[in-house]
């Protein structure tokens, strides 16, 4: 490490002694990975899977619950997947979830244990190289590049790169690589987070505060230029139906396909809608259905217009139990629906008072 990245560094990592953020899942500035605990690699390993594409505010209660529920890995991989794909509802990203459940069952056929490497912790299910890297410096110390979002925005600021994205990360990376002190990888890496959710902010950043002011060559330039992202591609709008049937004040979901979008959710039954295409195909009951709104959703590669459907009927015989479970209207918040199916419980539950009292 050269002198000037020396300088960058230790700047940086003054600044986060005094400013990180308190999280449930870090230790204190300066203090290394706690020996023989276990736990700890766990802990690290399930928010950084957490916070993929989602912010800690969300981030925050669902940790809490997944570690008082599944304390350790062992116990997480000993978990019913539905139960896992249930306390994941909400949190988006579903395919994490079953890399997660994968990943846990893999460390547990370790006995248990992490591997402490970069290089070894690629070979494990779901991990990446940014999760790989956040779980080597965090857990184990290891000094790796650890770049996600955050970082990314910060050197390319720090460095005034403006290669448009992707073509620049391998620019970004290099330049986080030589950044990283072997000493306290880990505090860096978190340090460099804290930076730019703080105050090296996607929009208005807050450079009087930033303690790497001095070193930034984007700040003269405009540091809302960096990175140079390419033009917005307009996603595709993809539609529709779900179907709403009640009995009894119970409703009735089903299991998802395991693999495919939001695979082994509980959900309402829906048509064939998928990224590629619009949905098609008839209601799981032959007789009256009616309206009750579109709810919209944005995934990452296409947004969907989903036409609420409501059954009026009480042909329930043709509904057969293996393909599907009767559940509690007054409980529906428990059932893990994910955020599209939620969103439909929800309008539906509305629509249906609404027509009662109209």
């Amino acid at each position: 490490m050269d002198a000037s990245a020396k300088t960058v560094s230790a700047a940086l990592l003054a600044w986060y002694d005094t400013s990180h953020r308190s999280l449930p899942w870090r230790s204190p500035p300066g203090q290394p990975p706690p020996a023989n605990d276990d736990n700890w690699p766990y802990r690290v390993w399930l928010s950084e899977v957490m916070l993929q594409q989602t912010t800690v505010a969300a981030v925050i209660p669902y940790f809490e619950r997944f570690t008082q529920r599944w304390p350790t890995v062992l116990a997480l991989a000993g978990a019913e997947d539905a139960d896992v794909m249930a306390a994941w509802a909400g949190l988006g990203y579903y395919a994490r979830a079953r890399n997660l459940i994968a990943c846990a069952r893999a460390v547990a056929a370790r006995g248990g244990q992490f591997p402490q490497t970069e290089t070894d912790l690629r070979l494990l299910p779901g991990l990446g190289a940014y999760t790989a890297a956040a779980v080597a410096a965090i857990a184990f110390g290891e000094r790796a590049a650890v770049v996600d979002a955050n970082v990314e925005r910060v050197v390319a600021r720090l460095r005034a790169i403006d290669t448009p994205l992707p073509a620049s990360r391998a620019a970004i990376w290099a330049a986080v690589d030589q950044l990283t002190p072997a000493d306290r990888p880990g505090d860096f890496a978190q340090a460099m987070m804290d930076l730019g959710a703080g105050i090296c902010s996607v929009r208005q950043p807050r450079c009087a505060l930033c303690p790497l002011q001095t070193h930034c060559h984007g700040r003269a330039a405009g540091p809302e230029r960096f990175p140079v992202k390419p033009p917005k591609a307009t996603k595709p709008v993809r539609r529709g139906q779900t179907f709403w049937i009640v009995r009894d004040g119970a409703v009735w979901l089903v299991r998802r396909e395991a693999k495919g979008m939001l695979g082994g959710m509980r959900a309402l039954p829906s048509d064939s809608w998928s990224a590629r295409g619009d949905g098609q195909g008839d209601p799981p009951l032959a007789g009256n259905w009616q309206s009750g709104g579109v709810v919209r959703h944005s995934f990452t590669h296409f947004d969907l217009e989903l036409q609420l459907m409501l059954y009026s009927g009480g042909d329930w015989a043709r509904l057969e139990p293996h393909q599907g479970e009767w559940w509690p209207m007054d409980r529906i918040e428990e059932a893990g629906l994910p955020t599209l199916f939620a969103k439909a419980a929800r309008l539906a539950v509305v629509t249906e008072i609404q027509g009662e009292t109209g």
